[in-house]
Formats: structure tokens, sequence, C-alpha cells
């Protein structure tokens, strides 16, 4: 079962690599569609990450186990901004 500590260091992880694709592409290292493709996948991590820790939250101020909180698929997770 995910804490939110470990939520939040997954967050962080993806954050740096997120960083990290960006100076590669200014340094030519990777050409801009591996960029786009990976920081997108990077995105949806993020959101479902996010999502993760909301739930967790609602759940613990309703009084509700946090540890019930899951992981909602991609198109769940996107479908939000729709």
């Amino acid at each position: 079962m995910a804490k939110d500590q470990d939520i939040l260091d997954q967050v962080n992880n993806l954050v740096a690599e997120e960083k990290e694709l960006r100076a590669q592409l200014q340094h030519r290292e990777i050409d801009e569609s591996e960029e786009h493709q990976r920081l997108r996948a990077l995105e949806v991590q993020l959101d479902q990450c996010w999502d993760l820790l909301r739930q967790r939250r609602a759940l613990r101020e309703t009084g509700g186990d946090p540890g019930a909180a899951s992981v909602r698929p991609p198109d769940e997770v996107e479908g939000y901004l729709n």
C-alpha cells in the first residue's frame, strides 16, 4: 500500500525526468517526437499520482481508509479535463 510520501516521491521523480527530457531536447540529444511521446506519458502518470493523492485525502477527511484509494486508468483520469 502506497503512502502519501511514496506518491509524492514518485511525483518528484517524474518531474525530474521531465526536466531531464527537456534538457536533452535542448542539447539535441533526443528528437522532438521522442520528447513529446515521453512527456505525454509523464503527464498522464503525474495526473494519476495527483488523483490518487486527492482520493486519499478525501477518504481521510471523511473518516475512510486512505488505503482504499486506487490508481485510476489513464482514460478516466484524463477524462476529467473534458
